[in-house]
């Protein structure tokens, strides 16, 4: 049986994370963890790397991509790249995407230049109990339609 594509859930804090990767681990689905739009120019990516680092210690058997969301700012996601991050989201100019795909390449960094449609955005439970979000995200590994 062929495994599930990975469903986006768009995160905005460590409690999010967390709950995203314990749904995902619980169903034994893979998942993107999703910055909102333009963290990584608000937020930085030293902020997501930590972000991630400790929602996978704390989940360490969910499996997981991450991307962190620059925008069309090319700063950004020039510094994303340097640090290190999984994987980034640049809508910029293509020019300039072909130039950080070779960068982003060589560093093992992902890069994709159209923000990928989520399956669930948590911003709206920003301040949801562990339980109420990992309930959420289940029930959105679970859909097969979109919650956003």
């Amino acid at each position: 049986m062929a495994e599930k594509e990975p469903r986006a859930i768009v995160v905005h804090g460590l409690a999010h994370a967390t709950g995203a990767l314990a749904a995902a681990a619980k169903a034994g689905r893979p998942i993107v963890l999703l910055s909102a739009p333009g963290a990584g120019i608000y937020g930085g990516p030293g902020w997501w790397r930590e972000l991630v680092a400790a929602a996978q210690a704390a989940v360490p058997d969910a499996r997981c991509t991450t991307l962190l969301d620059c925008g069309d700012d090319a700063g950004a996601a020039q510094g994303a790249i340097r640090s290190g991050v999984d994987g980034i989201v640049f809508t910029g100019r293509a020019d300039v995407a072909a130039r950080f795909a070779d960068i982003a390449a060589q560093r093992g960094v992902r890069l994709v230049t159209e923000r990928p449609q989520p399956a669930l955005d948590l911003g709206d439970g920003f301040f949801a109990s562990p339980d109420a979000l990992r309930r959420r995200c289940a029930d959105a590994l679970a859909s097969a339609r979109a919650f956003c």
